[in-house]
Formats: structure tokens, sequence, C-alpha cells
């Protein structure tokens, strides 16, 4: 029974890797490809983790990869940040066709 259920979660996971790849290909600038790919790290990769500590029956190997969960969740969303940060401050516009610019209107 664990196993399906590792197997599914692992399975899902890769799925919102895929999902996430196919977006940083497809997306059409900077900031919503740095969106797709911090979506896809942080929540596939925590979930391939989260199958494996299902599946395995190591106590070590599951507290490691609990660590790395933890580690993703902190170290993805904070780079994605930095690095959107780093590229509105060097000049790197958004699409033409996005809607609203928050960093714009706290310059103001």
């Amino acid at each position: 029974m664990n196993e399906e259920i590792g197997l599914a979660i692992i399975a899902v996971g890769v799925l919102f890797d895929l999902l996430g790849c196919i977006g940083m290909v497809r997306f059409p600038d900077v900031y919503n490809r740095l969106q797709a790919g911090t979506k896809c790290v942080t929540l596939g990769v925590c979930l391939i983790l989260i199958g494996t500590i299902v599946l395995s029956d190591s106590t070590p190997m599951q507290l490691k990869a609990l660590l790395c969960v933890i580690f993703i969740l902190i170290t993805s969303p904070t780079a994605a940040h930095a690095l959107a940060r780093a590229a509105r401050r060097s000049g790197i516009e958004l699409w033409e066709q996005s809607v609203v610019d928050q960093f714009e209107q706290e310059r103001e």
C-alpha cells in the first residue's frame, strides 16, 4: 500500500516538474519564467522527496529527505525573489502585455 502511495506522489511531482519546464520554455519574459521555475522546483521536487519518504524503510534516508524538503522550501522562493529583484534593478523590462507593474508603483 505504501509503495503505491509513494509512487503516486512521485508521479505527481514529476508531472509538476515537467509542466514547470514547459512553462520555462514557453513564457515570454524572465519574471514569468522565474515563477514557473520556482513553482516546479518547490512543488515538484518536494513531492518527489515526500514520495521518497513514504517509500523508504530507512529512517536516516527519511530524515535526509525531510531536511532537503525544508531546505528547498526556504531557499527556492528566496533565490527566485533575489533573481527577480536583480533583473528588475538591472533594467530588464516586463513583457509588453503585462497588466500590473507593482515595482513601478512603489517608486512613485
